[in-house]
This record gives structure tokens, C-alpha cells and sequence, in this order.
């Protein structure tokens, strides 16, 4: 072989890619461009949209020509009849060259003519159009460019001949065509097995590749498979790219009749399987692919297929810790892949188990939790694809009875696994657990069949003795009972499969075991489904549906779980969709176990239970009856003793692991009397006759209950106790809920139109609704149109609003309309239910004016309680906020002026006239609609609760739903409006314990919100509780410290700094309801949260601590942004799979700003796009960079000057604050030109947040956690103080300790008027020197007019009560107010509640631990010239490993733009961090490495060491800011 050195000159864009400088150009694909064509798209072929040309010190390209053209389109009439004559005149020109080249190279003509002839050619065919060239004429070139391609005596008229070939297909369409019938591709192979010059070969796999897209098969019959591969290691990576792209396109049309052509390619596909290149393995995987799905029915080739060692590389490369990423598609194909292989061939099924395939589908089924935390690279979407091939390889690996299978291949596969009991013994001790938590999960019908499909083949496949130590691994008893709740034919079928399996090979170990689980009461109602049980909440949910599972699928509906996993698809198999269970299967099945193993007395469940349910029992009813005595009678020290000893002695037989069941801690009654106890006795909806003595009591129990169990925690145990009770609680939530999902639907995707209640276009259909007038309701008229188009995702009451003054009898219409057509103009295009959620609530200068009825009989409560309540009860006079006594000084004014309250008087006089309806009722088949919910809410309500048939909701879009509506029975709204108890609970407890347990006032819920979570309900209260004792856990240890030391039993405060063990946020998470929300998010309607079930708002908004933080990421985004996250929109494997393209997009908008006026600029572009949904770009004033890398930037410059000192806004006025940045406190009598400008500041940083978190841009910004508590509309007391000012509010706690001791001491002292003396470490509080100035702020008076300026024991509390005041509440209330309304502008800040404190920190600024070593090699990609083994990336590794935080912050600034990475670290990097090679003008240490910020692309020269490698990044790094230039 020879390699010829003639230089030939070629356009740049023909260059190899890893040889072309790396520039912006090459992300734009060119006809002519010689990379080839591959199968799956890479990252350069689909960018985010954020990607425009950019560069830090590289800087980007734009070239004048662009704005050139864009100015062209506005041209003249003239201009463009001169363009056309100019094309025809050059089309006419270029046909008439053709005829004559085509003329001169048919006659014969010396070499060097040739030669002349074929040049002049190729250059004319690379720039002609399609048009110039006629499908004759290209049939005429197609002979005789062949015959010159055989042209053996000189190479160059081979090259120039075959170059014009590959030219001719770029022309006209109908090359191919012609090429392949005059014998081309035989001549083109033969070139390419003779091999004589590279430069020809090249050309002739550019020439074959562009044949084969068009004539496949043409190609295969010739052997052009072989050629291409045959010699394909000596040829470059780029060339060995489109060689790869050549033989996908023709695998793409593989003949079954001759597969010696492509089976003998097989070896050499393999052995390129170990490269290195991404998109080389990607085709290599992909012809594979295609290669195995045709041989599928022939054993003999696919034991073939296996022998070069596929069943190996494959392996590899869907392992976890494989380095090759690839995408999705590629990925599930290979999974694919080895399903066919494992089905149809014994070699590779013996193979896959000696290569310990278990091992690594258990990595694959365990990365599936990961799913739902941030730290996954993996999305749920394109992951649920990949679990179902696993599966199905699982399945696969172990026979069935199937009389479909090969008899013989069944038998050697069975007579493998008899013969290596070890080798099934490792396989299921790998799986059984995994398979347990995947289901457990809440993973949907098909996956869970699935698995369990796996367990029921290894239950039978294990002998006695294996099954026995197998089960051992898992609590298998209790899965297994939860499975029976499912309502599904299948699962319960399989589920009671395996429990006859196991009984009949296991009887004596697990009878009792599935006694205590309830495995025999589960069976008992499913064959007796008519008996009661008394409404036990493990029983209400167990049952099969109708038989609705039974009936042929419709169009758009899920195939049948029976065909789930049916590899074959014989033509045996129904294709109507038919369900292969037959009717009463599952209960005829059920009643033979129970008569079989449990039909005994001792286990009826109408009479008999077992010891530790009975003896849980004892203990559930004797806390409800001392609740039941609280109530009746004054609560006593003696009962306090009785209800702490109780709940000992409960949580100390809770705490044992194995001792109780899920079923039995259920069963026993004592989730509800612990909600009976936190919650005093009180029912949802009862009256409650002593307000304030209730809801004390409450908080009191609350602090009883968290001290409790955070102080019987062992230090000993591994597990606490409140851990080991929230563990109990979510295996119980796991299995009570039930939840439904509803499925997708289908409909075709096009605008349309609603006409109620704004008149506005929807991607989504409209349900059609005929609104009709109650029989007897004469109050109200007709609706005038028939049928209208509804947005089906609005709340209820906004279609009352519309409907109200179109019904109203005509003296009120006129008026009513004026004041809807308002509301229309204000309200937006299709809400979200929590969107007509009340507002944000109004300061307390604001509250009297508008108290209602309700609200008046709380403040009066309210003000009798301040005057009744005692000093040591739980609480001091500090309780009550200043706020509230503005409101009960207010409404107290309002009662005594006139000695009747006036507005008693206008609620009264509102209700007189019965002509004019406040509002109205609307009705759905005779069921009252809840206007909290959207109409698809509640229809879905009304389908789903009674017959639970996914056809029914499948043609919802096609009927017209008939809404009654009449007159509302009261002017009250019953659903709409918090109940007075409700708001009762909440006034008391954020105005009066906000100090200490500021969290139970939404403990709770209504009646109708209660019954939608039904058996769940009791089990959520628990487990809120519990969420609230742990992250009030300071709170509450610091109130037992302060208390302890009030009694005098210590006098050591270090305590109330004393560290305390806390149980992490991720304990809380529900892993099924976090996968059920998943499932429902990724439903495509699911534009809007009200397209969800109610329950997901519902839990959301009560107890969003109970989904995984990227679900509520996920919810957040579409119930505040309407749309996904961008970033679930990729494709890759390695960083988000699947997604929702089809999401709507934000359009963007480019700002021009200036660097040495970033402040100004920002707030010039808030004011000008802060209310507007479009996605803000910025480009600097001076510089050409643009797109993402400036904006982040420039996001990141202004944060900076937010923090520069001197603007007033923040405590101690510092630039970087050690404990987060806090408002500093201004005096609310303050109007100082300086606060009023610091006012406006807040305000732009609300804009700012928001806008930034809208359009998915990183801040960084320290914010102190209790600033984020302020953000999310929490109140912050005395304990939050020490979190961002340690010595503040460790002095105010300990004067807090000194007040409560003096207090006790006095009501223990016989003459109450003596006075007492209390020390502070030995110091009286008057020497001190303290006077009433807020420390660091001496302008700031605390109070004025007081009898004395100095601090002292008397007046110390009022000291510590406006110190906190004056910090937390009225000394930023004007800035916090600030702040939010400049938010609010962008979008409502309440949807951010569904967030923690630390996870709006992690959602706004990003993660604060940047990389570590694995997560380098995991999440970066090489390209261009650079594989992970090349030497520069060795060392730009080691010296990324090295960096410390600076170092690392500097790197991401220059890089991305950001100096943190986002939410879920490098994986979540969009797009991914790629490093490049850089081509260098000047020798290879001259040169700095450079940056695409648009493309997190680092432009890197091969350095001829480590030492100059670190020396010239950090160079780039620190000096490379602030500016974006071209390279």
C-alpha cells in the first residue's frame, strides 16, 4: 500500500472534523461536508438554544456578511429580478459547459486532457445548482466517469473521477440511481479492497456513502460492507466515521436471503465496538443493532453473532461505568440487542450468566432511585425505557412454560440452570432486593408486572433450601403484601403465584411471617369481596378493578401487561389487545391458597389477630381515651405525666426494627390517636369552643412530642428513633395510598380555541359543555349559547366568574360585566389551580380595614386570650407580634365607637336581597363541583372514583358535559373560602407561637381536602408533624433548654448552642407517590398542574416534602413557568435522556449593556422586559460576544455589585458575609432619600431572582437561610436570629432564659409582688449598660417614651421582644415587601413554597461542591483531536483534581460564563463540558487555552507538559475575564 504525499486543494469544510479549527461554523451542517452521515444525532447537531457564538479570551464569531443578508431580505423588487436573471443567465452558462466537458471526455483524449477535463469538472460540479444539471445529462457522465474510476495507470484520474462522482449525487437526487445502474459501486468496492492509495480510498468511501443513503441495497449485493471495512483501521477518525455511516445505511436494508453479506462484517463491527470515538461507536452499535433485529429468528446466526465476543463489548458498554456515553436510542438498542440474543441463542445465554449479568442489571435497576435527585445524570423519561429492555432481558434469562419456545433450546437453557445452582443462587441474591425497591418505587402497571414476572420465575426455578436464604435478604413478606393493593389483574395474579410457590415449598417458615404482613386477610377479601372489615385502611385498598382490564385495548391505550414483555409477538398472539387472563381467575386462585394453607380459625380476619396488633391495639385506645379526658376536663400535670409515660412506652416498642409489620403498625389504630393527640381530639370541620386553649394545648404537645423523640434517641443505635417512626410511616403511606394515575391521551396536536371563561387559544383541546339552569331555579336565567369550548385547566371558579353575570337577571348584568371584564383583563391566558389561590397576605397596617365576619370573632378570641393567657403556659407576652395588636387595637376601635360593628352590619345587609346571587353552584351529573378544582379535575374525580376504567377517560375529549348551575345555598363559600377554624389555627399560631412552633398552623386540613387523600390522610398529618419536629429541632431543644433552666435545674446556657443530630430532608421523600407524580408530569397535556390529578396539587401544597426535589423542580416549572426545565429536553444517555420536546419555548431578546454601568443597565432592562415571558440574551456594549456564556456573566457581575459595600441593603455592610447575606434593618419611621433608595434596590433584586430563575440563569448570590425563609412567606422568630448574626442571637436567647426564669420564680414565690433577682453568668442585666438601640444601628430607637433608657430585669422582655421585632419582622418588613413585589412582577413568588430553604439556595446559586474526581470522568466529553487516553487530557485531569475552590470557581467562570455549576453539579451542564483540541499558529506552548461560553467548549494546545499546562490555564483563567472578543 502506498500513501500518496501530493497536496490536492480542498475546501476547508472537507477537512476531517478533528482536523478543521473548532469555531462556531461547526455546528452548521454542510451538503458538501465530508463528516459523515451518522444514525444518532451528537451534541454539535442539536444545540440549546442559549448556544450563540461566544468566547472568553477566545472570543466568538460574527461576520459582517451575516448582517449582510439579513438587510438583503428587504431589497427592492429590482435587486431581485436582477438575482434572477443572474441565476439564469449562470444555469444556462453551467449546461452548455456540461455538454461540452461531456463532449470532450467521451473522445479520446491523452491523460493529461483527462486530467484537465475531470479537474475543470469537479470544480464546476461543486458549485453548480440543481438546476444546472439535468437527469439525462447526469446519465450520460455516469459511464464515463465510471470507466475513468477504473483508470489504473493513473491515479489522479482515478481520484478526479470518483470525486465527481460523489459530486454528481450532491447535484441531482437521481445519481445514485443512474451510478448504481452503469456498475459504479462494484468499481468503487474494488478500489477499496485493492487499496492501492489512500487519498483514492477516501474518496471512494465518500463516494459509497452518499450511494448508499439512496440504493442500500445496490451496495449490499455488491459487497460494499466488506470493502468499506475490510482495510478501515488505516484511515483517520473522521474517515473512519463516514465508512460507519456508509454500512448503517445499507444495514438499514438488509436482504434475509444472502447473510453471508453482512453476518461476515460481524468480527470486525465488533472489534470496533472497543474504540474510543462516541460517534464511531455509536454507528458501529447501531449496525449491530439492525444487524441482530434481522437474524432474530435464526438460532445458528445469532450463536454466530455471539462468537467474536458481542455478548462481551456489549456488556461494557452498558455498564455503569463504561466511558463511552451513548445516547438514549443507541443504548435501549443494545439492551435490545442482548434481549434477542438471550431469547434465541444458548451461547449467548450461557454467556450472559458466566459474564455475571446480574451484576450488571442490578447497577442499571439500582441507578433508577437516582432518578429522582438532582446528583442522577439519569431522566425518568428515557430511564423507563431502559428499565423495560432490562427487563425483558431478565425475563428472558430465566425460561417459561411458554409452549411457544423452541422445546429443545428451552431444554438446554433449563438443564444450564439445574447444572449451576451457583450461578441462580448469585443471580437472585443480586436481584431479588433490587427488583423489591424498583417496585417499591412506584413504578407504573408495566414495570411492576415486569419485575415481578422475574420473581415469580426465580421463585420456581430455586430450590427449598435456596429460596429459604434468598428470601432472607429482603422483607419479602411484607412486599408481597403491598402488592396486593395494586388493582390490576396481573400484578395481584403474579403476586399470588408467588405466594403459592413459596407456601408449597415453604409452609411452615412463612405462614407466620404472611400472617403478621396479612397476606391471608388480603386473600380473604379478594375471593369475599362483599364482607366488611370495618373500614380498615390497609383492606379499603385492596381489590381488582372492574373488568375493564379485560376488554380489548382501544387505539392510544397501552397494549395489554401480557404482551409487555412477549419477545416473540407470535402470530398466535391476539392483536386486538385481548387480556390472556380469563374472568374470575385471580379470585378463584385466591380462594384455593386460602383454603390450601389459611383457612384456620386463628387467622379470620373478623376474629382473630395477632399479639403485637392486639397489644398495639391496647395502646391506640388507651391515648384516645386520655385525649378524650383533655377535653372534657382541664389538663392536669397528672395527665401530662399519664400522656408522656403512654407515648414512652409506644415509642419504645416502635423503635424495635423486626418486631411490628407495616401491616400490623397499620392495622393497630395508632397513627390515627397520635393525630388525635398532636391535634387535640379535633375532627376535621368540628366547631371549636375555646379557641385559644385548644391550639395552645396543641403547641404544647407538638413541643412534648419533638423533645420526646429527639430525646430517647440512642447514641448507641445506628437509627434514631424519629427516623426509625418515619420509616414505619412512609412503608405505611406506601402501602395506603392510592392514588390514581391517569394515563396519556391522545389528540392531535393543533391550536384551539376556548371560549370560556377569557376567550383565548390553547395547544390543548377544549372540553365541550352545555350549561344549563337548575329546574327550579327562577332566580336565574338561561345561558344563551348551546355548547361552548371550556379550557379544560382552569379552576371552577373562574368559569363561574364568567358564567355569574350571564345568568344574573338584567338589572345586575350591566354592572357584573364591567367588573368581569376587569378581572379578564387582568387575569392570564389558562391558570393553574394554585394560580386563584389567595394572595399573598397584605401587611397588618393593611388587615383591619378589610376584617370580616369571621375574622372579627378570631381577633376577639385573640384579644381575650392575650389578657386570660398565663406566663408560664408555653408562651410570654413577646407571642403576640405587634402586628397583631394593631389588628386587635383596630378592630377593637371599630366594635366600641358605635358599640355594634359595622361590618356585621354589611355582611348582613349583603345577604338580603335573594335576587341578586353572589355566587353560584355548579353541578356535574347531580355531584356538587368543588371550585377548587379545574373541570378536567373534576371529571377525571368523578370517572376515576367509580369505575376506574381508563376508556371512559380516553373519550372524555369527545363528549359534551352537561353543567348544572344554581344559586349558592349562602352567601359563604363552602369550598372556596378557609374555614373558620382553619383560619383560626392560622391567625393564632403565626401571630401568637410564631416564637416557638410556628409550624402546626397548617397541620392539618379541610373536610374536603381530607377526603380527597382518603385512608392517606392520617399517615401525611404524622408524617408532617414529624417533618416540622425536624426542622424546627433547634427550636425546640433550645425551648427544653431555656424551660430546664427556667426551673432551676441548671444554670450551663451552652446548651442552647449544643449541636443536634437531624435527620436529612430525603427521609421524608416518598419514593411511589414522587414516581407517580414523574408518571403524571410526563403525561404530554400536562401543560398546566390543573391538567394533573387533585391530589398532586393538593400534596404539593400541603406536604411538597414528600416528592424527590427534581420532581418538585419539575412541578415548580410547569405550575409557575408552564413548561419543563429546558434541560430534560436532551438526548444523551449520559445526561437527559427522553423529554418532552414538544414543550413550549420562551422567545429570546438580545440587551445591549455596558460594563461600567451593570446596575443601571439591569434595572433598565427589568423595567423594559421584567413582565414579558421572553428569554433575556445579553451582548456587551464594545464587544461582538453574545448568547449564554455574556449573560451568565453578566447575571454573575450583577450580584457582585449587590454585594458591594456602602449601599445600605445588608447587615454589617460587608462584601462577602460569612453567614449569608440579611437585610439590614432600617427604623419604619425612617424616609431618608438613602432608604428609599435601598427600597428600589430590593426591588430590582426581586426582578432580578425571578428573571433569573425564570429564564434558568445561575446567581451568586450568598443569601443567609433565614433571608430564604423570608422568601418563602415564612415568619422568623427568636431562633432563626443565630443563623445569620451567632452573637446576637445567642445573647438574645439568654436574655429570653433570664425572663422565663424570673417569671417562674415569681409564680412560685408566696408574696408575687417581692421582687426577684435573676443573674446573667453572674451579671446583673443593669450592669450591662444596655439601652433600648438596636446594637450596630444607633439611629435605630427601639422604642420612645419609656420610663426608663435602660435595660433591666423589669423590662428585659420587652428589650428581647423589640429587639426581635426590630431584626426580624417591622426593621426589614419594607425591604422583604420590596423584594417580593419586584418578584411578583416576573411571576408569583408563592409557587416557590414548594421549596426548602437549602433548595431555593441550591435552585437559585447552584451547587456549592463543584466536582469531584469521578464525576470528571463521567461528565466530560472529548472531541476533535482528543480521546479520554490522550496525554493533555491526563493532565488537564490531574490539574482540574488539584484546584481548590477558587481555583475551581475561576475555571467555571471562564468556561461557562458562571462560577457554579447548576443544580445536579457537572451532569447537569447543558451543554456538557467538552474539551477540544487547539490547533496552534505558533509552537504548542505559545498559545492559551480558549473558550466557546455557548458551548462549554475549552479550546486546549496539546502542551508538552503538566507544569505548562497548569501555568498557562491559571494564566487564563484569572487574567481571560471580562470581556468577550473573537479568536
Amino acid at each position: 500500500m502506498e500513501n500518496r504525499g501530493q497536496k490536492r486543494t480542498e475546501d476547508v469544510d472537507e477537512l476531517p472534523a478533528d482536523k478543521r479549527p473548532c469555531s462556531s461554523l461547526e455546528f452548521r451542517p454542510s451538503s458538501s461536508n465530508s463528516s459523515p452521515q451518522t444514525p444518532m444525532s451528537t451534541a454539535h447537531e442539536s444545540q440549546d438554544g442559549d448556544m450563540d457564538t461566544s468566547s472568553s479570551t477566545s472570543g466568538s464569531l460574527r461576520s459582517e456578511g451575516g448582517e449582510g443578508e439579513k438587510e438583503s431580505v428587504y431589497g427592492s423588487c429590482d435587486s431581485d429580478n436582477g438575482v434572477h436573471d443572474y441565476y439564469r443567465h449562470r444555469i444556462g452558462n453551467d449546461q452548455s459547459k456540461f455538454k461540452k466537458m461531456l463532449s470532450s471526455l467521451s473522445e479520446e483524449v491523452d491523460e493529461s486532457g483527462q486530467l484537465a477535463l475531470l479537474t475543470e469538472l469537479c470544480e464546476l460540479l461543486s458549485f453548480c445548482s440543481d438546476s444546472s444539471l439535468s437527469s439525462l445529462m447526469v446519465d450520460s457522465f455516469s459511464p464515463i466517469l465510471v470507466r475513468l474510476s477504473r483508470h489504473e495507470s493513473n491515479p489522479d484520474i482515478m481520484l478526479l473521477a470518483i470525486r465527481a462522482l460523489t459530486y454528481l449525487c450532491d447535484v441531482n437526487s437521481r445519481s445514485s440511481g443512474f451510478l448504481v445502474r452503469h456498475d459504479a459501486v462494484p468499481v468503487l468496492c474494488q478500489r477499496l479492497m485493492t487499496m492501492e492509495f489512500l487519498d483514492v480510498a477516501e474518496q471512494c468511501l465518500q463516494a459509497l456513502e452518499k450511494i448508499s443513503r439512496e440504493q442500500p441495497l445496490a451496495c449490499l449485493q455488491s459487497g460494499a460492507i466488506m470493502a468499506v471495512l475490510r482495510y478501515i483501521d488505516f484511515f483517520s477518525t473522521s474517515v473512519q466515521r463516514v465508512a460507519l455511516s456508509t454500512v448503517f445505511n445499507i444495514c438499514k436494508k438488509l436482504s434475509p436471503e444472502s447473510p453471508a453479506l453482512f453476518m461476515d462484517a460481524v468480527p470486525i463491527l465488533c472489534n470496533l465496538l472497543q474504540y474510543e470515538d462516541r460517534q464511531l461507536v455509536e454507528s458501529v452499535a447501531s449496525c449491530l443493532i439492525k444487524i441482530g433485529d434481522q437474524v432474530r429468528r435464526s438460532p445458528d446466526l445469532l450463536d454466530e453473532m455471539c462468537k467474536p465476543g458481542l455478548v462481551q463489548h456489549t456488556l461494557h458498554h452498558i455498564g455503569l461505568n463504561s466511558r463511552t456515553t451513548l445516547s438514549q436510542p443507541t443504548y435501549i438498542g443494545l439492551v435490545g440487542l442482548l434481549v434477542k440474543l438471550a431469547a434465541g441463542s444458548t451461547v449467548a445465554f450461557r454467556t450472559l450468566f458466566e459474564l455475571n449479568i446480574s451484576n450488571t442489571c442490578k447497577d442499571i435497576l439500582s441507578s433508577y432511585d437516582l432518578s429522582h435527585k438532582v446528583q442522577s445524570t439519569l431522566t425518568v423519561d428515557g430511564h423507563h425505557n431502559r428499565i423495560h429492555e432490562v427487563l425483558k432481558l431478565l425475563n428472558e434469562l430465566l425460561p417459561t412454560n411458554s409452549p411457544e419456545q423452541d422445546s429443545q433450546q428451552k431444554s438446554e437453557k433449563e438443564d444450564f440452570l439445574f447444572s449451576h445452582p451457583d450461578i441462580l443462587k448469585k443471580f437472585g441474591v443480586d436481584l431479588l432486593p433490587t427488583l423489591i425497591q424498583v417496585v417499591n418505587s412506584g413504578m407504573n402497571l408495566f414495570m411492576c408486572y415486569g419485575c415481578l414476572s422475574i420473581i415469580n420465575k426465580l421463585v420456581h426455578w430455586t430450590t427449598s433450601d435456596g429460596l429459604h436464604r434468598l428470601l432472607q435478604t429482603a422483607n419479602f413478606s411484607s412486599f408481597l403484601a403491598g402488592m396486593f393493593t395494586r388493582k390490576d389483574h396481573h400484578v395481584i395474579l403474579l403476586a399470588l403465584q408467588i405466594v403459592d410457590a413459596i407456601m408449597l415449598k415453604l409452609p411452615h417458615v412463612y405462614l407466620n411471617s404472611f400472617i403478621k404482613e396479612g397476606v391471608p386477610y388480603s386473600l380473604y377479601v379478594l375471593f369475599s369481596p362483599d364482607k366488611d372489615l370495618k373500614g380498615s385502611p390497609v383492606f379499603d385498598g385492596i381489590g381488582v378493578e372492574n373488568d375493564s382490564a379485560l376488554k380489548p385495548a382501544s387505539r392510544g391505550v397501552h397494549r395489554c401487561p401480557c404482551f409487555a414483555f412477549d419477545i416473540c409477538q407470535s402470530s398466535k398472539s391476539p392483536e386486538n389487545g385481548t387480556c390472556k387472563l380469563e374472568k374470575d381467575t385471580v379470585q378463584i386462585l385466591a380462594k384455593r391458597i386460602w383454603i390450601s394453607y389459611f383457612e384456620t380459625e386463628s387467622v379470620n380476619p373478623e376474629k382473630g389477630v395477632t399479639d403485637v396488633l392486639q397489644k398495639l391495639r391496647t395502646l391506640s385506645t388507651a391515648l384516645t381515651v386520655l385525649v378524650n379526658e383533655s377535653q372534657e376536663e382541664a389538663t392536669s400535670s397528672k395527665l401530662e405525666e399519664d400522656f408522656f409515660d403512654l407515648l414512652h412506652q409506644i415509642m419504645s416498642e416502635l423503635k424495635e426494627e423486626d418486631y411490628i409489620s407495616t401491616f400490623e403498625f397499620v392495622e393497630s389504630g395508632l397513627i390515627k390517636s397520635l393525630v388525635d393527640y398532636l391535634s387535640n381530639g379535633r375532627h376535621i370541620g368540628q366547631e371549636v369552643t375555646h379557641a385559644a386553649d385548644h391550639f395552645c394545648t396543641m403547641g404544647k404537645r407538638f413541643e412534648v412530642f419533638g423533645q420526646l423523640l429527639m430525646s430517647c434517641t440512642d447514641p448507641a443505635s445506628e437509627k434514631s428513633l424519629i427516623l426509625a417512626l418515619i420509616q414505619r410511616l412512609q412503608n405505611a403511606l406506601s402501602s395506603v395510598e392510592n392514588f390514581p394515575v391517569i394515563p396519556s391521551h391522545a389528540y392531535r396536536t393543533r391550536n384551539y380555541y376556548a371560549t370560556v371563561p377569557s376567550g383565548h387559544c390553547t395547544p390543548y383541546p377544549c372540553l365541550k359543555v352545555q350549561f344549563v339552569r337548575e329546574k327550579e331555579e327562577n332566580c336565574l336565567r338561561d345561558y344563551a349559547d348551546d355548547i361552548v369550548n371550556v379550557d379544560p385547566f382552569v379552576p371552577l371558579e373562574e368559569i363561574e366568574g364568567y358564567l355569574l353575570p350571564r345568568v344574573r337577571n338584567d338589572k345586575t348584568v350591566n354592572s357584573t360585566l364591567r367588573s368581569e371584564d376587569s378581572k379578564l383583563k387582568d387575569s392570564t391566558c389558562s391558570p393553574s389551580p394554585s394560580d386563584s389561590s389567595t394572595p399573598r397576605a397584605k401587611s397588618a397596617d393593611d388587615i383591619a380595614p378589610m376584617v370580616d365576619v369571621d375574622e372579627l370573632q378570631v381577633y376577639t378570641r385573640l384579644r381575650q386570650f392575650k389578657l386570660e393567657v398565663k406566663p408560664n403556659v408555653l408562651s410570654s407576652p413577646t407571642n403576640i407580634s405587634s402586628s397583631a395588636q394593631k389588628v386587635m387595637d383596630a378592630v377593637e376601635d371599630s366594635v366600641d365607637q358605635e358599640g355594634h360593628n359595622p361590618l356585621q352590619q354589611e355582611a348582613s345587609t349583603s345577604t338580603d336581597s335573594e335576587d341578586t346571587p353572589a355566587s353560584l353552584q355548579l353541578y356535574l351529573e347531580g355531584q356538587e363541583l368543588n371550585c377548587k378544582l379545574t373541570l378536567y379535575q373534576s371529571i377525571l374525580k368523578q370517572q376515576t372514583g367509580t369505575e376506574h376504567d381508563s376508556m371512559s377517560i380516553a373519550t372524555l375529549w369527545s363528549r359534551v358535559y352537561k353543567i348544572t348551575y344554581g344559586r349558592h345555598a349562602t352567601t359563604e363559600r363552602i369550598h372556596c373560602k378557609r374555614s373558620h377554624d382553619e383560619f383560626t389555627l392560622s391567625l393564632l399560631c403565626e401571630k401568637t407561637f410564631s416564637q416557638y412552633t410556628p409550624y402546626f398552623c397548617r397541620m392539618f386540613l379541610s373536610n374536603a381536602e381530607a377526603e380527597e387523600l382518603g385512608p392517606s390522610y392520617d399517615v401525611i398529618s404524622l408524617l408532617k408533624s414529624l417533618e416540622g419536629i425536624n426542622r424546627l429541632r433547634f427550636h425546640l431543644m433550645s425551648r427544653e433548654t431555656t424551660r430546664v433552666f427556667a426551673e432551676g435545674r441548671t444554670d450551663d446556657l451552652n446548651k442552647l448552642n449544643s449541636a443536634i443530630c437531624e435527620v436529612h430532608q430525603n427521609e421524608f421523600v416518598n419514593k411511589k407517590l414522587t414516581e407517580k407524580l414523574e408518571q403524571q408530569m410526563r403525561n404530554p397535556i400536562a401543560a398546566s398542574v390543573g391538567a394533573m390529578p387533585a391530589w398532586c396539587t393538593l400534596l404539593m401544597n400541603w406536604c411538597p416534602f414528600l416528592f424527590g426535589f427534581e420532581a418538585r423542580c419539575k412541578y415548580f416549572h410547569i405550575a409557575a413557568l408552564g413548561r419543563l426545565p429546558n434541560h430534560t429536553q436532551s438526548t444523551s444517555h449520559g445526561n437527559n435522556g427522553g423529554g418532552s420536546s414538544g414543550r413550549h419555548q420562551n422567545p429570546r431578546k438580545k440587551i445591549l449593556v455596558h460594563r461600567n454601568k451593570i446596575l443601571e443597565s439591569a434595572a433598565h432592562m427589568m423595567e423594559l422586559h421584567s413582565r414579558q415571558k421572553v428569554v433575556l440574551e445579553v451582548e456587551y456594549s464594545e464587544e461582538v460576544g453574545t448568547g449564554l456564556g455574556p449573560t451568565l456573566e453578566f447575571y454573575t457581575l450583577v450580584c457582585h455589585e449587590f454585594q458591594r459595600s456602602g449601599l445600605g441593603m445588608w447587615r454589617d455592610d460587608c462584601l462577602v458575609s460569612l453567614f449569608g447575606l440579611f437585610p439590614r434593618p432600617w427604623s419604619p419611621s425612617s424616609s431618608s432619600t438613602v432608604h428609599s433608595e435601598v427600597i428600589k434596590k430590593f426591588t430590582l433584586l426581586g426582578h432580578i431572582v425571578a428573571k433569573a430563575i425564570q429564564d434558568g440563569r445561575l446567581l451568586d448570590l450568598p443569601f443567609a437561610k433565614a433571608f430564604y425563609k423570608l422568601i418563602l412567606g415564612k415568619e422568623l422568630s427568636l431562633y432563626d436570629i443565630q443563623s445569620f448574626d451567632p452573637a446576637l442571637g445567642r445573647a438574645l436567647l439568654e436574655f429570653q432564659a433570664v425572663v422565663e426564669r424570673k417569671q417562674y420564680l415569681k409564680s412560685h414565690c408566696e408574696d408575687s409582688s417581692r421582687d426577684v433577682d435573676v443573674l446573667l453568668r453572674n451579671t446583673k442585666i443593669e450592669d450591662m449598660c444596655l439601652d433600648f438601640s438596636l446594637p450596630g444601628y444607633p439611629d435605630y430607637v427601639l422604642a420612645s417614651g419609656l420610663d426608663s433608657k435602660m435595660v433591666n430585669l423589669h423590662n428585659l422582655e420587652e428589650y428581647v421582644a423589640l429587639m426581635v421585632d426590630a431584626t426580624t419582622k417591622s426593621g426589614i418588613a419594607r425591604q422583604v415587601e420590596a423584594f417580593k413585589s419586584g418578584f411578583d412582577q416576573v411571576f408569583p413568588i408563592r409557587h416557590l413554597k414548594v421549596f426548602t430553604e437549602e433548595e431555593l439556595e441550591r435552585l437559585l446559586c447552584g451547587e456549592h461542591v463543584i466536582w469531584n474526581s469521578d464525576e470528571l470522568l463521567d461528565h466530560i466529553k472529548f472531541d476533535h483531536g482528543y480521546t479520554i487516553s490522550s496525554p493533555p487530557i491526563a493532565n488537564l485531569l490531574e490539574i482540574m483534581k488539584e484546584f481548590d475552590l477558587k481555583q475551581q470557581r475561576a475555571f467555571l467562570q471562564f468556561v461557562t460564563g458562571a462560577p457554579r455549576l447548576p443544580t445536579g453539579g457537572l451532569a447537569s451542564l447543558s451543554p456538557n463540558l467538552t474539551i477540544v483540541r487547539k490547533h496552534c499558529s505558533k509552537g504548542i506552548d505559545d498559545d492559551l487555552p480558549s473558550v466557546m461560553t455557548c458551548a462549554n467548549y475549552l479550546k486546549l494546545p496539546p502542551y508538552s507538559s503538566k507544569e505548562v499546562m497548569r501555568e498557562k490555564l491559571l494564566y487564563a483563567i484569572t487574567e481571560g475575564q471580562g470581556s468577550f472578543h473573537l479568536s
